[in-house]
């Protein structure tokens, strides 16, 4: 499943070099891409954390589960990019919202199904402890980080207002905080350099399942040998500062600070 997701990566990188239309103010195809190699690496991840644990069927029917709803939630992403429309927040047609609606389920069902996985290996005896703790502690990042993306559905005050003043909403929720999404941003990510943008906790808090574990495979390979105590102590470090930086981006974020406030820059 990992596989197929990068698949579909691949695809959505043709598409973006072929197709040059703007979605939003960022190239259509970008989003796809991104979220193709973001569910490879994470269905990856899931695949290394699990291969020790106990084949049970409840396993099983998890970790099929998690990866169905990934590659269907790339799939959609990529439907829309096609259309030429927004996949999250965009509530425009009865379309857009049943495919956001099953967007936003799909992703929590991942999320109930990611605690699940998180359960099933603090209840297993590890045979590598260091590594054990690195994808337990990364793993609850991630699950932490992934709950920004609650926070984003809201209707923001601007949109709540034109509710109130009976007009019809076309987006519902964004990533941008005290400004509209699709503002100038950084190079590649899109974070906006000028609001505050709660992709940025968002995306450190997810990708502490990999940071971690290759940390201590990292320090591993530097002393040439396995010893729990350095890579604990050196994990215990990261892990700590991981947390803090997660805690800090999303403050930034809500706060409306920009992650970097360049001048110029990308449009």
């Amino acid at each position: 499943m990992a596989a197929i997701c990068a698949a579909l990566g691949v695809v959505s990188l043709v598409a973006l070099v072929v197709d040059d239309r703007l979605i939003a103010g960022a190239p259509a195809w970008l989003k796809p891409l991104k979220f193709g190699v973001s569910g490879a690496t994470f269905l990856w991840s899931i695949a290394w954390m699990t291969q020790d644990l106990r084949r049970t069927r409840l396993l099983r029917v998890a970790e099929t589960l998690i990866g169905v709803t990934i590659i269907g939630e790339i799939l959609v992403i990529m439907v829309q990019a096609a259309r030429g429309q927004l996949s999250h927040f965009n509530v425009d047609t009865p379309l857009d919202s049943t495919l956001f609606a099953a967007m936003g389920g799909g992703i929590a069902t991942v999320w109930v199904l990611t605690m699940l996985v998180l359960v099933l290996h603090v209840r297993t005896r590890p045979t590598d402890r260091a590594l054990a703790l690195a994808f337990r502690a990364g793993l609850l990042l991630h699950i932490v980080g992934a709950s920004v993306g609650w926070i984003m559905t809201q209707p923001r005050p601007q949109q709540l207002d034109a509710m109130k003043r009976g007009e019809r909403p076309f987006v519902v929720g964004a990533h941008t905080i005290g400004g509209q999404d699709g503002g100038p941003g950084l190079p590649l990510t899109r974070w906006s350099r000028e609001h505050g943008d709660l992709r940025v906790p968002h995306f450190v808090g997810m990708h502490a399942l990999q940071l971690l574990p290759l940390l201590v495979l990292g320090v591993r390979a530097m002393r040439g040998r396995r010893n729990d105590g350095p890579e604990l102590a050196v994990l215990g470090v990261v892990g700590v500062a991981a947390y803090l930086l997660f805690a800090g981006a999303l403050w930034q974020a809500l706060r409306d600070y920009p992650l970097l406030r360049i001048p110029g820059g990308v449009p």
